[in-house]
C-alpha cells in the first residue's frame, strides 16, 4: 500500500465505490446470502439510513474506496437497542491487509460513543469450508474478537445447495450496572466522533 489507510463517516457519494466491492461477493460467493446485485440508489439509501443512527464507515487508499463498514438494529425491539448486527467488506484484492481490522476496531469505538456494547456478526459457513464459503470470514472475526454463539444449520440456500449460518458475538466494551442511554450518531458531540476517526488515522 502506498499510502496510509484512511477511515472517514460514508456519504451518499461514495454508493457506487460501495457497490462495487460489493457486488463479486454477491456474484461469486455465498458470503453474503444476497442473490442480486442492487442499483446505485439502493446503496445511497442503505447508507443514508444507517447514518440516522448508527455509523456508516469506509476506508480510502489513494483515493479510492476500498473498504466499508456498518452497524443496524440488532432486533427492533427497544430492550436490544445497546446491540447491533455488524457488516464489513474489503475489496477482494486487497484482503488480508489490515483494512477490516482497522475499520472494525474504529467501528467499535464509535459505537462505544453510543453506548452499544454488544457488536453481533451475521456469517454464512459450511463445513468443509471451499471457494464459495470460505472460513475466511469466521478466522477474520475470531481474530478481531468476535466469539461464535450460535449455529443454524441449512438455513439458507444460495448456487442450489443449503448453507449454514453463524452467529458471532464481540463485546469490546465492558457492560456498566447502570448504562446510559442509546445516543443515536446524529446526537453524539461531533469533537468526540472526529476524535476517533483521527486517532484511528494516525495509526
Amino acid at each position: 500500500m502506498s499510502q496510509p489507510v484512511t477511515i472517514r463517516l460514508a456519504t451518499v457519494k461514495d454508493a457506487a465505490a460501495v457497490r462495487a466491492i460489493y457486488a463479486p461477493y454477491i456474484i461469486e460467493t455465498s458470503i453474503t446470502f444476497e442473490t442480486v446485485v442492487p442499483e446505485v440508489e439502493e446503496f445511497e439509501r442503505r447508507i443514508t439510513t444507517a447514518l440516522e443512527r448508527y455509523p456508516y464507515l469506509v476506508a480510502e487508499l489513494d483515493g479510492n474506496v476500498v473498504g466499508f463498514a456498518y452497524a443496524t438494529a440488532f432486533r427492533p425491539r427497544i430492550s436490544y437497542i445497546r446491540s447491533v448486527e455488524t457488516s464489513i467488506y474489503v475489496k477482494k484484492d486487497l484482503k488480508r491487509g489490515g483494512i477490516g481490522g482497522k475499520l472494525y476496531r474504529t467501528l467499535a469505538k464509535l459505537l462505544a460513543l453510543q453506548n452499544v456494547y454488544n457488536l453481533n456478526a451475521c456469517i454464512a459457513h459450511i463445513d468443509p469450508p471451499d471457494e464459495c464459503v470460505p472460513a475466511t470470514s469466521r478466522l477474520f472475526h475470531e481474530k478481531i474478537g468476535f466469539k461464535q454463539v450460535a449455529k443454524f444449520t441449512k438455513c439458507a440456500r444460495k448456487f442450489d445447495r443449503w448453507i449454514d449460518m453463524i452467529w458471532m458475538e464481540w463485546i469490546p466494551v465492558e457492560h456498566p450496572d447502570n448504562p446510559d442511554e442509546f445516543i443515536p450518531l446524529p446526537e453524539v458531540d461531533p469533537t468526540l466522533v472526529q476524535k476517533v476517526l483521527d486517532e484511528a488515522n494516525a495509526s
